[in-house]
């Protein structure tokens, strides 16, 4: 699977591109009331082109920003990768003139919407960067770190991975690790992860803990989709389920549309409530580039991922090729106005709509990070 490549390729146009504000500014500038609720993309990256922030009307996102390299087919996060990965980004951000802000507390969100500029929360990926060693991840949070997920996929020293046939929780590191995150003030991450690790993060941690980018096991049997019991769970914690756009994880109707994306939140609601769902991307701002580079035919664009989902078999959800990878109306710049218009047509309030477009991932950034 070449999603590696894409974000390999848009942090690196990331960095050298000039990137313009997001569309709030101007309208703050003519003294118009903006309209739209505030949004905020759980996991998303930056495309390169720089008209795609204006165009996206977020006011907030999350970036992963570890680095590593390929190792037996599988992508190891590493310490010095990240940490020179980590310096760069944070130079970037902090030196841009667009209105990207390095974000560390949650009120900078609301500052950001107001401004028409754009927070900028830094995650890793997996906990590998931070080795046995877990004062490493005092330097890393000094630097900007605020989100980290314990696994990508499989397992590690700190927990098992989603994509094993064997589901193992954490380890003692992972406990210790967990401790450590609520003490210092990082947001505990459980995508990727399996069940049973997820289940020990939420009985450990005394502060809300977040899937930034998912699909729902209920709806998709998948072993990287997320099952009730830890919805359930996020929610409890105060937490945040974020449903991601990748199609083959959203629905198993042989056509994706705005209404399986739509079916996800829906579910987390039933779950976990309300005040539990949040937008995730993981895609570039612009989506997909290998299906935009085929018009957004899932027929082709899919087979990318065949060789990676290949590698998967035997684990739960992996039997079968995918018949499609992106919601080709979802997969543009524009997707969150997409979505919030498609739940509009659902009858959700004006209030509802605050909290999924954005207003939730505000609220969890706030009472975990000030």
């Amino acid at each position: 699977m070449k999603r590696r490549d894409f974000i390999s390729t848009s942090m690196t146009a990331a960095v050298g591109s000039a990137l313009l504000m997001n569309s709030g500014a101007s309208l703050l500038a003519q003294g118009l009331e903006r309209t739209q609720p505030l949004y905020f993309d759980g996991l998303t990256f930056l495309s390169g082109n720089k008209d795609d922030l204006k165009k996206s009307g977020l006011s907030g996102f999350v970036w992963d920003c570890s680095a590593g390299v390929m190792i037996e087919g599988k992508y190891v996060r590493q310490l010095t990768a990240s940490l020179k990965s980590l310096a760069q980004t944070r130079k970037f951000l902090n030196e841009n003139d667009q209105g990207l802000v390095l974000a560390t507390k949650g009120s900078q969100v609301k500052e950001a919407f107001g401004g028409g500029k754009v927070a900028v929360f830094l995650q890793f990926q997996s906990a590998e960067p931070i080795t046995a060693d877990l004062e490493v991840m005092d330097a890393f949070y000094e630097f900007g770190l605020r989100i980290l997920q314990f696994t990508h996929h499989y397992g590690n020293i700190f927990a098992g991975g989603c994509l094993v046939k064997d589901w193992t929780g954490l380890t003692e590191l992972g406990f210790r690790a967990v401790k450590k995150m609520n003490a210092l003030g990082i947001i505990p991450d459980l995508s990727h992860g399996n069940e049973v690790m997820s289940l020990d993060v939420l009985k450990t941690s005394k502060k809300p803990v977040i899937v930034s980018h998912t699909g729902c096991r209920a709806l998709v049997n998948n072993a990287r989709c997320t099952p009730d019991s830890v919805i359930k769970g996020v929610a409890d914690s105060g937490g945040v389920v974020g449903i991601f756009s990748m199609s083959f994880w959203l629905t198993t109707e042989a056509v994706p549309t705005v209404d399986s994306y739509i079916a996800q939140l829906e579910h987390v609601i039933k779950v976990g409530g309300i005040d539990s769902v949040g937008i995730s991307n993981d895609f570039t701002l612009a989506g997909d580039p290998g299906a935009q580079s085929v018009h957004n035919d899932n027929a082709k664009a899919v087979q990318n991922y065949y060789p990676w989902w290949k590698q998967q078999a035997g684990i739960l959800g992996f039997d079968e090729l995918p018949k499609h990878c992106v919601i080709p109306e979802l997969n543009n710049v524009r997707r969150f106005f997409t979505i919030q218009n498609a739940l509009e047509k659902k009858g959700y309030s004006s209030a509802m709509l605050e909290k999924i477009m954005g207003g939730n991932w505000v609220r969890v950034l706030t009472e975990s990070l000030g």
